[in-house]
């Protein structure tokens, strides 16, 4: 099992952990919601909990919950600029299907 991120990911972390002057990484989870079932959580992190699987890409660490490893399992974590937005992109290989406003998926 793994989970990996880009290296514009990695940068865009380190960046904003240094701002904030503190955080080991990102914790990256699932929840139940929305139209398909699952969305995604994703917040920075300020320590490792004993319950945590830690994977770490580029220097930096994603901290994942137990439950939520198998539906993230394959998962790289980019970070991109489309437009005049930017933000984390999810690319899971595990995703059969996401709702039409893009805020849940169904595995």
């Amino acid at each position: 099992m793994s989970v990996t991120l880009t290296e514009a990911a990695a940068r865009h972390v380190t960046r904003y952990i240094s701002k904030r002057g503190r955080g080991v990484g990102v914790r990256l989870g699932v929840k139940t919601t929305g139209c398909s079932g699952l969305a995604y959580k994703l917040e920075y992190a300020d320590e490792v909990a004993p319950e945590d699987v830690v994977f770490e890409g580029h220097g930096v660490k994603i901290l994942i919950d137990l439950k939520s490893l198998p539906y993230l399992d394959g998962t790289e974590l980019d970070f991109v600029r489309e437009g005049l937005n930017e933000g984390f992109k999810f690319r899971n290989p595990r995703e059969k299907d996401r709702c039409g406003c893009g805020e849940s998926f169904r595995v």
